[in-house]
C-alpha cells in the first residue's frame, strides 16, 4: 500500500481498493487512515455506504456525516443530495482533506459524495472499497489496489489468534485447524468467524462442525457473499453465476462461454461481470471460485427449492441425483444434473427418470447406463457430457436439436447415430478416445461446428469428404488416430481452421496438396507420422506459426516392408527434399520443430534464414555432419535445440540473438563457435559432448555482471575438455558467481554444481527410444524374420543386401 501513502503532494489522488467481500478490504482502508489522517486539515471515515444509502435519506446522512466531520461541525443539516453536493464542493473546494468512502457500489453514491478530484483541495487524497472494478474504471480512479488473499501462514496465524487466543494451533488441534484453512482459502473474514465460532469447543465439535459447514455454510460468511450476488442486476449473469457454481468451477472459459451462449446468457459480459465484482476468478483459462463462494452459490439454490428435491433447479450432489432419478422426482424446475460416478460404480439410470425434466440444459451422466429408451428426451438440451458411454450408438429418439456441446470422451460408439440428425447448433463434438468409433458422421449434420476432436479414435480409418464443408471449424483434433490413412482433399478447404493436430497418424504418409485455402492455420502438429514429403503449398499459409514434424520417419501405411527396412536403415526414410523451399515463404513462422527427422544438410535445399519471425529452431536427433550456414542468419532466434545429433562436428555461426543452445549428446562435436557476439549470456546445454575440447571465446563471458540476462551452462561427461580450460573456466566463474549464474561440471572426482543451480538439460520425448531399445527392437526383427514364409524372407534378406551395399 506504498502507493497510497507516497503519492504526489500537490495533486488530488481518489485510490480504489477492490476485492470479494471479507477480504479486508475495510480493515486495510481503516488502517491507511489512522496512519495518515493527522496529516491532512480535516477527514472522515464513511463506512457500510451502500448499505446506509439504500435507507431513507440515506445519502444526505452520509453527506451530513461527511461535511461534520471535516470541518469538525456539529448538527450539520442538509435538505436534499443537491444542496449537499454544492456545499461539499464549496467547503472543500481550498482543503487538504482525506475521506474514505467504503463499500461503494454504485455511482450515485460517488457522485452525491466525491464525484470528482476538482472537489478537493490540492493535496486531498480519496479512497473508496468496493467489490465491483468496473466502477473504478468509470470513476477513473488514478490507483487501484486488488487486495489479495492471505497466504497459508497468515491463514493458521489469524485463525489461531481467534480460536486459540496464540500465533499457532494447539497441538491436538494442529490437523484440524489446517482443514479449515484448506476450505477458507486465505478469506480472512472468515478465518475471524470461524476461529471464534470454533473456540473452546472439542475435538469432536470441531469435526463435526467442519462436516456441516462443507453442507450448509456459515450464516455470517453467506450473508457477507450474499450482498454480491443480489447486487446483480440482471437475471442471465445471476444465471450463469449459479451454473458456474454448482458445474463448472475448473472449465475452461472458452468451452463455458459456448453451452452459455447455447443456453441465450450473453456470457461474454456476463463472466466479466462476475469477475469485476470478485465472484469469479480466471486462472490460466479456467474459471475458478473461492470456495466459500461456491459453496453460497449452492446454499442459494437450495434456498429456492424450499430443500425439495423435485423443484431444484440444479442438482450437483452425488446421493441427490441419485435419488431424484431413481425414484424418478424429476420435475421441469430441473435446468441442471450432473452424476459423475468412479470408474468402478455401475449406475443403471431408467429413461424415464427425465421424462419430466422438460427444461433440461445441462446434463452430465458419465459412466451410467440408460435402460428403456422411448419418447421424446432432451429436447432442451445445450450441453451433454456422457463420457464412458457404453451404447455402440445413440438412441434415435434423443432429439438435440438444440445441443451446443456433445462431449463423449472414452465411449463405446462405433457410430454416433445411425441416421441422419441435423443438430443446427452442434459448435463442439468430442469423441476423445472413442476406440470403437470407425466411422464419423456426414459433417453437413452439423453446419457450424467449430471443434472437432477425434484424438484416441484408434478404429478410425478415414473422414466423411464433407468435412470440407464446415466453414466455421477452428480445431481439427486427430492426434492418435493410429489408422488414419488419409485426409480428404476437401480438408484443404477448411479456411477457418486455426489448430490442425495429426501428431501420431501413424499411417498418415502426406497432407492434402491445395492447402493454400486454409488461410487461418497458425499450429501444425504431425509428430510421428509417416509424411514423405509436405507439399509445396505450405508456403503459402502466411498466418502460420507453429510447425511440428519431429519424429516424421516416413513409414508408408502402403508397405510393411518399407516399415521394417527403415528400422534397419532410417537414413533411407526421407527423400531428399522433405522441405520444399517454398517453407521459406512462412513469414509468420515463429516455432520449427524437425527432432528427428533424419534430415542431413541434403535436407535443407531451402535458405531459413528467409524465416524472419522464427524464434525456436528444434532440429536434434539428425544426422549433420555441419550446421546448415542459413541458421546463422535468423534473426530473431532464441532457442536452437541440436540434442543428439551424433554425427555433428562443427557449428560455424550463430545468431546473435540467441538465448538458448542444446547440443546435448552430440558426441561427434569437438568446437563450437565465438560466443561473445551474442547480446545475452547463454543458457548453453553441452553435456555428454565427450569429443569437445574447448568452447572458443567462452571465457569471455566473463562479462556477465553487465548483462541483464544470466547465464547457466552444462557441461556434464564432458571429459576431453582441456585441464586448462576448465580451469580457466572455473575460476572466472567463482571469482565473478552470481545467484542466478550457474555452471555444471562432471569430470572424474570434481562436481561444481551448487544446490540453488541444480537443472537438468530439457529431455526430448520419452517416447522415443534410446540405443539399447534399438538394439532390442532388431532383436526383435529378426526373431520375426526367422518365423515368416522362404518367400517373403528372401525379399526382406535381398532388401537388407541392397541397403547394407549402399
Amino acid at each position: 500500500m506504498k502507493t497510497l501513502l507516497n503519492l504526489g503532494k500537490g495533486d488530488v489522488h481518489i485510490v480504489g481498493i477492490y476485492g470479494m467481500g471479507g477480504i479486508g478490504k475495510t480493515t486495510l482502508a481503516k488502517a491507511v487512515y489512522n496512519q495518515i489522517y493527522n496529516g491532512f486539515e480535516g477527514s472522515s471515515c464513511l463506512l457500510n455506504i451502500k448499505e446506509i444509502s439504500e435507507q431513507p435519506n440515506g445519502l444526505v446522512q452520509l453527506q451530513e456525516q461527511l461535511l461534520s466531520e471535516v470541518l469538525k461541525s456539529k448538527n450539520l443539516k442538509i435538505a436534499n443530495v443537491d444542496k449537499g453536493i454544492n456545499l461539499i464542493k464549496e467547503r472543500f473546494r481550498c482543503k487538504r482533506v482525506l475521506v474514505i468512502l467504503d463499500d461503494v457500489d454504485n455511482l450515485k453514491q460517488l457522485n452525491s459524495l466525491a464525484g470528482s478530484s476538482e472537489w478537493f483541495g490540492p493535496g486531498s487524497r480519496v479512497i473508496l472499497t468496493t467489490r465491483d472494478e468496473h466502477l473504478l474504471t468509470e470513476l477513473g480512479v488514478h490507483e487501484k489496489y486488488k487486495v489479495k488473499e492471505l497466504n497459508r501462514e497468515e491463514s493458521l496465524q489469524l485463525f489461531s489468534w481467534h480460536a486459540f487466543r496464540m500465533a499457532h494451533p494447539k497441538e491436538d488441534y494442529q490437523k484440524l485447524s489446517i482443514s479449515v484453512v484448506n476450505y477458507v482459502r486465505g478469506l480472512p473474514l472468515a478465518l475471524e468467524i470461524l476461529g471464534s465460532y470454533l473456540s473452546g469447543r472439542s475435538t469432536i465439535e470441531w469435526k463435526n462442525a467442519l462436516e456441516k459447514l462443507k453442507k450448509y455454510p456459515h450464516d455470517q460468511i453467506q450473508k457477507t457473499f450474499r450482498m454480491s450476488f443480489d447486487s446483480l442486476d440482471d437475471d442471465t449473469v445471476k444465471d450463469t453465476f449459479l451454473d458456474i457454481a454448482c458445474f463448472f468451477v475448473g472449465m475452461d472459459k472458452d468451452y463455458a462461454i459456448k453451452i452459455f451462449d447455447g443456453c441465450g446468457f450473453f456470457p461474454e459480459i456476463g463472466i466479466n461481470i462476475l469477475i469485476q465484482r470478485s465472484l469469479v476468478t480466471i486462472i490460466g483459462n479456467g474459471l475458478w471460485m473461492h470456495n466459500l463462494i461456491r459453496d453460497m452459490g449452492r446454499e442459494i439454490v437450495r434456498e429456492r427449492s424450499s430443500n425439495d428435491l423435485r423443484k431444484r433447479s440444479r442438482l450437483w450432489c452425488h446421493e441427490d441425483v441419485l435419488h431424484v432419478v431413481n425414484k424418478q422426482m424429476g420435475s421441469e424446475a430441473v435446468e441442471g444434473l450432473i452424476l459423475n460416478p468412479s470408474k468402478l460404480e455401475d449406475v443403471h439410470i431408467k429413461i424415464e427418470a427425465f421424462a419430466k425434466m422438460k427444461n433440461l440444459r445441462l446434463l452430465q451422466i458419465n459412466g451410467a447406463n440408460l435402460t428403456r429408451c422411448y419418447g421424446h428426451l432432451f429436447e432442451g438440451l445445450r450441453w451433454l457430457c456422457w463420457h464412458r458411454c457404453r451404447l455402440k450408438f445413440l438412441p434415435s429418439n434423443f432429439h438435440l436439436e438444440n445441443l451446443v456441446i456433445l462431449d463423449m470422451q472414452d465411449s463405446n460408439v462405433k457410430q454416433v447415430w445411425k441416421e441422419i440428425k441435423i443438430l443446427n447448433r452442434l459448435k463442439v463434438l468430442n469423441l476423445k478416445n472413442s476406440k470403437f468409433l470407425t466411422k464419423t458422421p456426414n459433417f453437413l449434420q452439423f453446419p457450424i461446428l467449430e471443434i472437432l476432436i477425434l484424438e484416441g479414435c484408434t478404429s478410425l480409418v478415414e473422414l466423411h469428404e464433407s468435412i470440407g464443408n464446415l466453414e466455421r471449424l477452428v480445431l481439427l483434433n486427430l492426434a492418435g488416430c493410429h489408422n488414419l490413412r488419409n485426409l480428404p482433399g476437401s480438408t484443404s478447404n477448411l479456411k477457418s481452421l486455426q489448430i490442425l493436430n495429426l501428431s501420431g497418424c501413424l499411417k498418415l504418409d502426406k497432407l492434402p496438396e491445395q492447402l493454400e485455402n486454409m488461410i487461418a492455420l497458425t499450429k501444425l502438429h504431425a509428430d510421428r507420422t509417416a509424411i514423405m514429403q509436405l507439399p509445396a503449398s505450405i508456403g503459402l499459409l502466411k498466418n502460420l506459426e507453429t510447425v511440428s514434424l519431429s519424429g516424421c520417419e516416413g513409414q508408408s501405411s502402403k508397405s510393411w516392408l518399407s516399415r521394417f527396412s527403415s528400422w534397419i536403415s532410417p537414413k533411407s526414410s526421407i527423400p531428399t527434399h522433405f522441405l520444399p523451399a517454398s517453407i521459406s515463404g512462412l513469414c509468420s513462422l515463429r516455432r520449427l520443430d524437425l527432432y528427428d527427422c533424419n534430415l542431413s544438410e541434403d535436407g535443407f535445399p531451402i535458405d531459413l534464414g528467409c524465416l524472419s519471425s522464427l524464434e525456436e529452431l528444434d532440429i536434434g536427433r539428425n544426422n549433420f555432419l555441419n550446421l546448415p550456414h542459413c541458421i546463422g542468419r535468423l534473426p530473431k532466434l532464441t532457442t536452437l535445440m541440436l540434442s543428439e545429433c551424433a554425427s555433428l562436428q562443427s557449428i560455424l555461426e550463430l545468431p546473435a540473438s540467441l538465448w538458448i543452445l542444446d547440443a546435448s549428446g552430440c558426441t561427434s562435436i569437438e568446437t563450437l563457435p565465438n560466443l561473445s557476439n551474442l547480446k545475452s549470456s547463454p543458457h548453453l546445454y553441452l553435456a555428454k559432448c565427450q569429443k569437445s575440447v574447448e568452447i572458443q571465446k567462452l571465457v569471455e563471458i566473463q562479462k556477465l555482471e553487465s548483462l541483464e540476462i544470466t547465464a547457466i551452462i552444462h557441461l556434464e561427461y564432458c571429459n576431453n575438455l582441456a585441464f586448462n580450460f576448465r580451469r580457466s573456466l572455473l575460476s572466472q566463474f567463482l571469482s565473478k558467481r552470481d545467484k542466478d549464474q550457474g555452471i555444471f561440471l562432471q569430470v572424474p572426482n570434481l562436481r561444481l554444481c551448487p544446490e540453488r543451480h541444480k537443472r537438468k538439460a530439457p529431455r526430448h520425448r520419452q517416447n522415443y527410444l534410446d540405443e539399447r531399445h534399438r538394439d532390442i527392437k532388431l532383436f526383435v526383427l529378426v526373431i520375426f524374420l526367422l518365423l515368416v514364409t522362404s518367400v517373403v524372407l528372401k525379399s526382406v534378406q535381398q532388401q537388407f543386401l541392397t541397403l547394407l551395399m549402399r
